[in-house]
């Protein structure tokens, strides 16, 4: 197997199972017949860019790092629809208000959009705060969350 043919491999399998741990990796590749280290597997995490988040299981696990709004799960989408009430921007800032509670939820989905011109999230409990480069940024980003 080559090595584009191995990564395509694991991308696979951490999307079958919830793999948290380069052993379990190391362990799952070599029990489907790849003889591989676990620094190779090291590498090959790194190359891939693989983040580490929470799984069903409430574990962390491997994934695929997030690049789009369809590369993000339909239901954590579906929490920031509901729990959403207001985006508006100040300037460059832009002041999110959620359901009590429900800030830290937001503020995950916007870091994973990696939406360009944001610097920062602050989330409290039912109020976020993204602090944009500029105030056209601002706008843009205001629009970008309005259809999400």
């Amino acid at each position: 197997m080559t090595k584009k043919e191995r990564l395509k491999f694991i991308l696979q399998l951490i999307d079958e199972r919830e793999i948290g741990t380069q052993e379990e990796l190391t362990a799952a590749l070599n029990a489907e017949g790849l003889n591989v280290s676990q620094a190779t597997v090291s590498r090959d995490i790194n190359e891939l860019a693989l983040i580490k988040t929470v799984g069903m299981s409430k574990k962390t696990r491997y994934s695929k790092p997030v690049t789009s709004v369809s590369d993000i799960p339909q239901n954590l989408i579906d929490i920031y629809k509901h729990v959403t009430e207001s985006v508006v921007a100040a300037n460059n800032l832009i002041v999110i208000k959620t359901i009590s509670g429900n800030a830290n939820s937001v503020a995950m989905v916007i870091d994973k959009l990696h939406i360009p011109g944001i610097l920062g999230t602050v989330a409290g409990d039912d109020t976020l705060l993204i602090i944009a480069k500029t105030n056209s940024d601002a706008e843009k980003i205001v629009k970008t969350l309005k259809n999400v």
